[in-house]
């Protein structure tokens, strides 16, 4: 079963429609995410249902944010998407008829359910405003270190 890239895609056009760019079309958000303007409206629905984005139709339209990064956390936006599966393992669709299946289904199911518990506890703690800074921190870095690295070159320049 291939990953479900949605939770993250919705997260980094979010960040993008925060720090980048106020307004995007589907055209263009679909081109941050290389997928298709038609699975991008079918995935921003969601958000706009749940108040994260609004978007207007026309010429100059586009999606944009509703409220402020700190307002929105990986649940709100993990809800808005649907709430797909968290994990592709656990117990078979079908009932069993082995008892070494049933208890093995049984364990897994209550381990499942506890994980799930915990993690979307974790996603209602975190903000998508706590993600953007991870990236700001990330990039603070990473400018600094090109800057190390073209000081510490410097002289061979001239």
């Amino acid at each position: 079963m291939p990953r479900d890239l949605r939770l993250s895609r919705m997260l980094h056009v979010l960040i993008h429609l925060d720090r980048h760019v106020e307004r995007a079309t589907s055209d263009q958000i679909a081109g941050m995410i290389s997928t298709n303007p038609v699975v991008v409206r079918r995935m921003m629905a969601g958000l706009r249902d749940k108040e994260i984005l609004i978007s207007e139709k026309g010429h100059g339209g586009g999606w944009q944010l509703a409220r402020p990064l700190s307002a929105i956390s990986l649940l709100d936006v993990y809800e808005a998407i649907g709430s797909p599966p968290l994990f592709n393992i656990g117990p078979g669709a079908e009932p069993a008829d082995c008892l070494v299946e049933k208890a093995v289904d049984a364990r897994l199911d209550l381990a499942m359910q506890e994980a799930e518990r915990r993690l979307l506890q974790q996603f209602s703690e975190i903000s998508v405003e706590d993600l953007a800074q991870d990236f700001e921190h990330r990039f603070a870095a990473l400018q600094a270190d090109a800057g190390d690295r073209e000081a510490a070159f410097s002289h061979i320049k001239g």
